[in-house]
């Protein structure tokens, strides 16, 4: 694998500002001095020269692979993203934390797995009771957006389960990802040999696409519906219209649902 790759700065010689990020091999460096195009680093460039300057130009780091360098490259311009002129964020952003957040705990970042509101969906095809005496929770049906969200859910990924119109019910970890309602097994049993409240779970079992998708859980704390707890919107009440939602963001609803189950979400996270 090739090594001859670098990452570089452009530094503002008039304040020795650094103010953009770059990574190439052999004279990629210096092309941007003949930029014409209308970014905010071609202005800047331009500006200095107009000045009679040149911007300064340092190679931070070479004879790297192009992965090693892609990741020095996103790195910097992670930690000073805000006073750069780079347009794009980087190869790895999506490994990066978001700007702005040490002052919130992460999933994935400051705990190992992720903390989701999941609406239990309650109605005609699934009903609580099942879900909580056989370890599970569904979704599925015609618009695909929702077996999508529930098949992201992943091993060691915590679930609290919402039941629309009453409140939170339940705290649990995802066992293992959601499968299609033919596959799924409870006590080495197909789901449908077990007495269910509402057998419609079945519905379209023989299509992969309009069936239920089921995930197992393993309940640490529930509650019956009639005992659903419920923040008031005045506490800030999170009940979004979609099937899984982070908590990363909702420190009210984490803090309500750890006092109301007596449960630590985040160590459960970190290691069930």
């Amino acid at each position: 694998m090739s090594s001859n790759y670098y990452v570089y700065v452009y530094i503002d010689p008039r304040s020795y500002e650094e103010f953009y990020y770059g990574k190439g091999k052999g004279s990629r460096k210096d092309a941007h001095l003949s930029d014409v195009s209308d970014s905010a680093k071609a202005a800047r460039i331009k500006d200095i020269q107009n000045e009679g300057e040149r911007p300064i130009i340092r190679v931070i780091a070479s004879g790297l692979t192009e992965h090693e360098a892609l990741m020095v490259e996103t790195t910097l311009i992670w930690k000073l993203g805000r006073t750069l002129d780079n347009i794009a964020s980087g190869h790895f952003v999506s490994r990066f934390r978001k700007p702005n957040t040490y002052h919130k705990e992460l999933a994935h970042f400051d705990f190992e797995n992720g903390i989701y509101y999941v609406n239990v969906g309650e109605g005609e095809t699934r009903n609580w009771d099942d879900c909580r005496k056989f370890g599970f929770l569904t979704a599925g049906g015609i618009n695909p957006t929702w077996r999508k969200q529930i098949s992201s859910l992943v091993e060691g990924d915590i679930v609290a389960a919402y039941l629309k119109g009453r409140g939170y019910v339940g705290v649990g970890r995802v066992r293992h990802r959601a499968v299609p309602y033919s596959q799924f097994l409870y006590g080495g049993v197909p789901l449908g040999a077990h007495d269910l409240v509402q057998p419609n779970l079945s519905h379209d079992a023989a299509d992969l696409e309009t069936c239920e998708y089921i995930v197992s859980v393993d309940w640490r704390v529930t509650v019956p519906r009639e005992e659903a707890k419920r923040i008031s919107k005045k506490k800030g009440h999170y009940a979004p219209q979609r099937i899984r939602a982070s908590l990363d963001d909702q420190p009210v609803t984490i803090a309500f649902v750890e006092e109301t189950f007596n449960v630590d979400l985040r160590s459960l996270a970190d290691n069930g």
